[in-house]
């Protein structure tokens, strides 16, 4: 006997929070769960607030292009008739060290040569995010530890592959480290090239959805389904939730 209750705590809970930084910059959060249970980036609600109260919104959907940006797009922008103007990759050194087959213990050290073995990660999802139609930034999220060469690397091949990154330090000097970030934001949406479309057709057989995301963003070359995953299909199907 707790509906009451709720349901008066949820006509307020519904309202998208305003909250700032350290820095005292605006943010909208509301309903921000990770992609690998949910959208994975916050509400339309609060991004049509946000939308309607300044020139810009910077939206962040996590879990990176094959899930995060691939269901912010296909289900979010496609259902709220969103059309995203720009968009940021954000990398690390770090990361690219992993990729490129160093072990945690060892992702503190330099090296040139794992991070060129990293860069095909990166470049997928760069691939992935020009298959919606939208041409992305790569920003290099720079920690102390990175060298100036794993970083011109980085830069010089992305620019080899039509691709501008850039740098920001944001992690030891806050907003002041990624003032060439906003303006290299700014300067692409101005000047356009972008024409956002989903992925797929929303009304498209669900088995089709399932199919392209697999091989398009994930790079399957086919998709083989268990009694399980048919049955759960078959319900969907049933509940027209297709």
């Amino acid at each position: 006997k707790v509906v009451g209750a709720m349901a008066a705590l949820l006509k307020d809970a519904i309202k998208p929070n305003l909250v700032q930084t350290i820095e005292g910059t605006p943010a909208v959060l509301h309903g921000g769960p990770f992609a690998s249970i949910a959208q994975g980036t916050n509400s339309l609600i609060a991004t049509k607030m946000a939308l309607s109260l300044g020139k810009y919104v910077v939206t962040e959907a996590g879990f990176a292009s094959d899930l995060g940006a691939e269901k912010f797009f296909d289900i979010k922008c496609a259902e709220g008739g969103l059309q995203p103007k720009a968009v940021v990759i954000v990398a690390t050194i770090r990361a690219l060290r992993h990729h490129g087959g160093l072990k945690k213990s060892e992702l503190k050290t330099p090296s040139v040569e794992a991070v060129y073995r990293g860069l095909p990660n990166l470049y997928k999802h760069v691939e992935n995010i020009q298959q919606f139609g939208l041409h992305p930034l790569v920003v290099i999220n720079s920690f102390p530890d990175d060298t100036k060469e794993e970083i011109q690397l980085v830069i010089e091949h992305c620019a080899g592959k039509g691709i501008k990154a850039v740098v920001s330090t944001a992690f030891t000097e806050g907003g002041e480290g990624s003032i060439e970030l906003a303006k290299e934001i700014v300067e692409l949406i101005q000047k356009g090239g972008s024409h956002f479309k989903p992925l797929f057709d929303r009304d498209m057989p669900i088995e089709q959805k399932i199919h392209r995301i697999a091989t398009k963003i994930y790079g399957a070359s086919e998709v083989l389904y268990s009694q399980k995953a048919k049955s759960d299909l078959k319900l969907i199907h049933e509940l027209g939730f297709d």
